[in-house]
């Protein structure tokens, strides 16, 4: 057994660098990579052996996991390319996002109280939906064309997204239980 540590999660998968990608065939060869790296295989194995299974099946997780999610894709391959994150400070300049954004985020804090709360917040889930996959198009085509300023503006956009979703998920949830 290697230790894959060193080399990329593309690599690990043996799929090229990019951000469209057959996401059947990463879930096929992650199961392979599952099987073959799984510590069960190795627990008659020396202490290094068992060790670096434990080491590859985390990899192999931490590298699906990553690849599978467009956003962190985008964001895994512009850190391959040497942009660097700041997430403490990292924030959006579109004046238009923001105000997107602060208007789903009132209709968050309202969606409580209205009557039809169930309806408002499928429409605003789909709205949000609709906003993702037209950035994460947005974020295919500025990596293609390797404008790693642009994607990266356009990850930042997407982890918005994800957050908002998250908590409107999280409403939906609480008022499903309600019912």
């Amino acid at each position: 057994m290697t230790n894959g540590n060193s080399r990329n999660y593309f690599e690990l998968f043996g799929i090229p660098a990019s951000f469209k990608l057959d996401t059947d065939a990463l879930a096929q060869r992650y199961r392979e990579l599952q099987r073959i790296f799984h510590p069960d295989r190795f627990a008659s194995g020396t202490d290094r052996e068992r060790r670096l299974a434990v080491e590859q099946a985390a990899l192999v997780n931490e590298a699906y996991q990553t690849l599978r999610i467009p956003m962190t894709r985008g964001r895994y391959l512009l850190e391959l390319n040497g942009v660097v994150f700041n997430d403490e400070s990292q924030t959006t300049s579109d004046n238009e996002f923001l105000l997107e954004q602060m208007e789903w985020r009132e209709v968050l804090a309202e969606v409580r109280e209205q009557a039809d709360s169930m309806s408002v917040l499928t429409k605003l889930l789909q709205t949000i939906n609709v906003r993702r996959v037209d950035l994460e198009q947005e974020l295919a085509d500025t990596l293609g064309a390797n404008n790693w300023q642009a994607a990266m503006a356009v990850v930042n956009k997407l982890q918005f997204i994800t957050k908002i979703n998250q908590e409107a998920e999280a409403i939906e949830g609480e008022l499903l239980d309600s019912l």
